[in-house]
């Protein structure tokens, strides 16, 4: 066979597997666009939902609130800030196909949130009396209602986006993942920034605005 026609032949062969792939590169980009576009619809759901809540409280409270602790407040958004970064390292990290951060982006996120998570547990629902004593409860009056309602939906979210967290770490870990093609990564990391950005919209209707009422 002469060179040129080896050429030819390689050339028709590579051709081959490119009319193979391409069709599934295009496939999964067409995907992407679906579970992105299902993503932020879900966001638009959920906007609703805790706009709603957020309506609730200036329309109950007006420019009143309850006396919260301010420390324990604070406290709990920077940690829940923080987790966005340390989130952001992780979806960084599996871009650039850096298993270690990706890990432990992962895992330091999960464990912020639990730490928000039982900082509203313990210091605003006062689940745990022996560690600190809470004088709000959901049934005495509307400050406790909506404190309970809206701290409660939220750690809800931030409770499944744990969950979450940890079924795309192990994922992770096992080689599902790859630079290229991380949807579950990115949908754990835009849901994540998506919880906190609702607190940062409650943290002030709860903790901020007003004149608290003793």
């Amino acid at each position: 066979m002469s060179a040129a026609t080896a050429h030819a032949v390689a050339a028709a062969h590579a051709g081959h597997h490119g009319d193979h792939h391409a069709p599934a590169v295009d496939n999964y980009k067409e995907q992407l666009r679906n579970n992105r576009l299902g993503l932020w619809l879900f966001f638009i759901s959920e906007t609703f939902l805790f706009g709603g809540l957020l309506a609730v409280r200036f329309f109950l409270w007006g420019d009143h609130r309850p006396e919260l602790d301010q420390f324990i407040g604070l406290l709990v958004t920077s940690v829940l800030l923080l987790s966005s970064f340390t989130m952001n390292l992780a979806e960084k990290g599996m871009e650039h196909g850096d298993m270690k951060t990706f890990s432990r982006g992962l895992l330091a996120t999960a464990v912020l949130g639990t730490i928000f998570l039982l900082g509203v547990l313990v210091f605003e629902w006062g689940l745990f009396p022996a560690i600190y004593q809470g004088h709000l409860t959901p049934w005495d009056n509307v400050y406790g209602a909506v404190v309970f309602a809206m701290t409660g939906m939220h750690a809800l979210h931030v409770l499944s986006g744990i969950v979450f967290i940890f079924i795309v770490w192990r994922l992770g870990r096992q080689g599902h993942y790859t630079p290229q093609r991380h949807w579950g990564v990115e949908a754990c990391a835009i849901y994540w920034h998506f919880v906190d950005l609702v607190w940062i919209f409650f943290y002030p209707a709860l903790y901020l605005i007003g004149t608290p009422v003793h």
